[in-house]
């Protein structure tokens, strides 16, 4: 490493297990440990005061990692490969410095939830909720078809077996017609020709009939496609009167509001920043030096804002401050920090909810695009639906007159042959066999309606596996958030027993924490209990705020490792860091380090002389940095 926090250069090997930082303060201990984190993805670190640009890489595991630091005119660039992409869980749980967020909450006496729960991305969980909720539904609608369809079966198999009987009734009833008009052919004394001529005849009123009976139906159903289509067409000219003609000065308004908010966000976040960056360079030279000098810094920075002749003393001259004030103004600079990213939040809000609203108005610009294409296919539809029912109807009344005329070709030639009788056979025959064909029809509609049922009915047992899994998985994503939070309630309070154990604080009988149900909104919370003992043995509930500093840090340490086991940090960040904790005596530090060493591949702790020595002497040591 190059140019970090108050190292020029140096480079060290580190073994698995722990590895003690031993130094007085203003040895660079923390600025090591700010390396580490640097190489393994944190940005909470530091460029070296007077240097341009610096470097931290880590080998590990046959591979190797690189950060890069340089100073622009905007604050610290950092480019390179660092171990984690995202380092989010590790800051949480495995950083554990003086600033972390997990020990920061406990000390400060804040809600513990939302610091376990930071790296759970719960709108993204509520998202998969919806969509698998939307999912289930569409599977339960499909079901309840399928149901419905095999109630509609033993119907559509009776009609099939009533069809086939009437089938075999007209047909027999049919035979009987065709007997007869044989007797009553062979009584008549007709010409051949005459014969031939009626046959014939019939043979054409039959075909006619048919092709009438065939051009009806069609045109009912012509008919009935027209009026769903002039249906439909109403209602979307409805629709289209409801959507409004253009959006686009109002999506350009929306966008413009847009494109300002980000530009303020982006200005926040630059300002945050550059405060991460001096907050960072006095908590390491705070830790590391001791004496303070003067620097000057440029008018209109945020530093300016809190000392009113524009200059503070820095840590280059030589002059002495007392260490109270830079802490206090360390911490005017955080507060600051912190107001910025509460602007930079609701910033991020207001951005949202413009992109939802522009979202909303390109959905009702697609939503008229898409009816004015649906109205001019339906137009057109109708007007070719028009065309074929007026070419259906001229074809019908061709055919009726078709067949009017054979019939009364037909009479003509019965009445000059007296074959009235025949006539009327003929005809009712000829009736007979449309209705057979009708049947016919009919039949075969349903039977292809049963089959298609069958196929349909096929796929139940794949849509009530894929819905019985969905449940199974809506189930798990409700219950994740809650498991989450339940095991590390759970893992905060064993390991709190087990180091209220081992660390022998002879008042304290028990701190632990409840998850309570939300009395309102949607998260549970998370409630810090401290249980002391009296002289006499006797159990009594006490305020958090009364606890000790090194009580504080003891369990702001067992809080944050709660959080590395419940996420399972240990599976993907091989390191845990630790200083800052000097608020504890030096053999409760060495029971400390023997119980968190079994958790992590890499234990490397920031400890002074005096409490390394009550530290097992086979951990490693370094002495230089």
């Amino acid at each position: 490493m190059e140019n970090v926090g108050g190292i020029d250069e140096t480079a060290l090997s580190l073994t698995p297990g722990v590895t003690v930082l031993k130094g007085e303060n203003a040895t660079n201990r923390t600025s090591l440990l700010r390396s580490i984190m640097a190489a393994l993805g944190s940005d909470r670190n530091a460029l070296k005061a007077d240097a341009d640009e610096g470097f931290v890489e880590l080998s590990i595991d046959g591979e190797t990692y690189t950060r890069r630091f340089e100073r622009t005119k905007r604050g610290i660039r950092r480019t390179g490969d660092p171990y984690l992409d995202d380092p989010t869980v590790a800051e949480h749980f495995a950083f554990l410095l003086e600033t972390n967020p997990a020990r920061r909450a406990v000390a400060s006496g804040e809600d513990l939830r939302p610091v376990i729960m930071e790296p759970i991305d719960t709108t993204a969980i509520q998202a998969e909720i919806t969509r698998k909720t939307a999912r289930r539904s569409q599977l339960d609608e499909q079901l309840a078809e399928l149901d419905r369809l095999r109630n509609r079966r033993p119907e559509l198999t009776e009609q099939v077996t009533q069809l086939e009987a009437d089938i075999e009734e007209k047909r027999d009833t049919l035979a009987g017609v065709r007997d007869e008009i044989a007797g009553t052919e062979a009584d008549l004394s007709e010409t051949k020709e005459t014969k031939a001529a009626l046959e014939s005849a019939f043979e054409e009123v039959q075909s006619l009939r048919s092709e009438l009976s065939s051009v009806t139906d069609r045109l009912a159903a012509e008919r009935e496609s027209r009026s769903a289509a002039r249906e439909e067409q109403a209602e979307i000219e409805a629709e289209l009167e409801s959507v409004p003609e253009s959006v686009r000065a109002e999506r350009e308004e929306l966008e413009s509001r847009r494109s300002s908010l980000r530009a303020q966000k982006s200005t926040l976040e630059t300002e945050v920043s550059e405060l991460q960056n001096l907050i960072q360079f006095n908590e390491d030279r705070l830790d590391e030096e001791g004496t303070l000098g003067e620097f000057q810094v440029e008018s209109g920075t945020v530093t300016d804002r809190l000392v009113e002749d524009g200059t503070v003393t820095c840590w280059t001259c030589g002059s002495q401050v007392e260490r109270a004030q830079i802490t206090e103004t360390i911490e005017r600079l955080r507060e600051l920090r912190a107001e910025k990213l509460d602007q930079v939040t609701d910033l991020e809000d207001e951005i949202d909810t413009l992109s939802s609203e522009i979202a909303e108005l390109e959905s009702r610009a697609d939503r008229r695009q898409n009816l004015k294409r649906e109205l001019d296919s339906l137009t057109s539809e109708i007007e070719t639906r028009t065309r074929s029912i007026e070419d259906l109807e001229t074809r019908r009344d061709e055919l009726e007159a078709e067949i009017e005329a054979t019939e009364a070709e037909i009479e003509e030639l019965e009445f000059a042959q007296n074959h009235e009788e025949l006539l009327d056979l003929h005809q009712r025959a000829n009736r007979l066999e449309l209705e057979i064909e009708q049947l016919h029809g009919k039949r075969d509609d349903i039977e292809t309606e049963l089959a298609e049922i069958e196929t349909e009915l096929e796929r139940q047992e794949e849509l009530e596996a894929e819905r019985e899994t969905i449940a199974e998985e809506l189930t798990e994503l409700r219950t994740r958030v809650e498991r989450i939070e339940t095991e590390a309630v759970e893992e905060f309070n064993e390991r709190m027993d087990e180091i209220l154990e081992l660390m022998d604080y002879s008042n304290i009988a028990r701190i632990w924490i409840e998850r309570r149900e939300p009395e309102s909104g949607d998260t549970a919370e998370f409630d810090l209990h401290v249980v002391r003992s009296d002289q006499q043995g006797r159990a009594f509930e006490d305020a958090v705020g009364h606890l000790s500093e090194s009580e504080r840090e003891v369990t702001g340490l067992v809080f944050a490792l709660a959080g590395y086991l419940v996420h399972d940090v240990g599976e993907t960040v091989p390191f845990m860091l630790l200083d800052s904790v000097e608020a504890l005596d030096s053999d409760r530090i060495a029971r400390l380090v023997s119980y968190f060493e079994t958790h992590a591949p890499y234990l490397v702790i920031a400890l002074l002389p005096e409490d390394a020595r009550a530290v097992d002497n086979q951990y490693p040591r370094i002495t230089e940095i």
